[in-house]
């Protein structure tokens, strides 16, 4: 046999040694391929049984919302279930005749009767979410806890004879604190706008208002940068009665 056919030879059996390799070697990828796939979607398909339409991570701040809110309505039903037990007291103690003393101007003073009147309104917002200026933090542009109490002390200082925020009444008891991004009024939890109602003499509330030193400041970052900062006069407003408890809590040491 001559060298030539020989090398032929040799060449043929080569390569049908590879193209056999090659198969071989194709048929496994595409058997571990299906394997892969038929092992996926058995996962996924146990996902979504096990799931039942729901995400399996919920977000945690959505948990955080949704118990805050539940709370909030808890805290408003508790607090007409202290009115109405407040308002049985005074029915049961005015049925005792002259052994029980007025307490009318008491409860006018402590906020537990409605008041009606000529009022001055003020509302507070953040600045729109667009508005991003270079170099301002951005906690200067959304309303605080001391911006409200801004507004709040310079209605008093105007002579103000009864105030509400978001509507519910303020009193000695009252205090405003910033949670996240939104403002707690006695247990309720409030996002803006915030609106301020004072009762009393609307000329003397305004002034007040406009000499207020820190909301002049604030008012310039209504101009600048969007804060919102809206005031107007009512011809008539009606302020509820607080209804929430009276009765004040202290500290005490614990026993050694």
């Amino acid at each position: 046999m001559s060298r030539r056919p020989a090398a032929a030879l040799r060449r043929a059996v080569v390569r049908a040694l590879v193209k056999a390799r090659d198969a071989r070697r194709t048929a496994a990828s595409r058997l571990v391929t299906v394997l892969v796939l038929a092992i996926a979607g058995f996962m996924m398909s146990s996902a979504a049984v096990a799931a039942r339409g729901q995400d399996l991570r919920p977000n945690r701040n959505t948990d955080l919302i949704e118990l805050v809110r539940a709370q909030a309505a808890r805290n408003v039903d508790l607090a007409k279930q202290v009115g109405d037990l407040r308002t049985e007291v005074d029915k049961l103690s005015s049925q005792q005749g002259g052994a029980v003393a007025d307490t009318s101007a008491a409860a006018a003073a402590a906020g537990l009767t409605a008041v009606k009147g000529p009022a001055v309104s003020v509302t507070l917002t953040d600045a729109p979410a667009n508005v991003k200026p270079a170099g301002v933090a951005e906690e200067l542009l959304i309303v605080h806890q001391q911006d409200i109490q801004a507004v709040v002390n310079a209605m008093w200082q105007g002579g103000a004879e009864a105030m509400s925020i978001q509507g519910q009444r303020v009193t000695s008891r009252t205090g405003i604190k910033c949670v996240g991004n939104s403002v707690l009024l006695h247990g309720v939890p409030y996002a803006p706008p915030y609106v301020i109602v004072a009762i009393g003499n609307q000329k003397a509330i305004e002034q007040a208002l406009e000499s207020s030193t820190y909301l002049q400041a604030y008012r310039q970052y209504t101009d600048r940068y969007g804060l919102g900062y809206s005031q107007r006069r009512m011809t008539e407003a009606t302020l509820a009665a607080y209804t929430g408890a009276i009765e004040l809590g202290y500290a005490r040491p614990q026993p050694k």
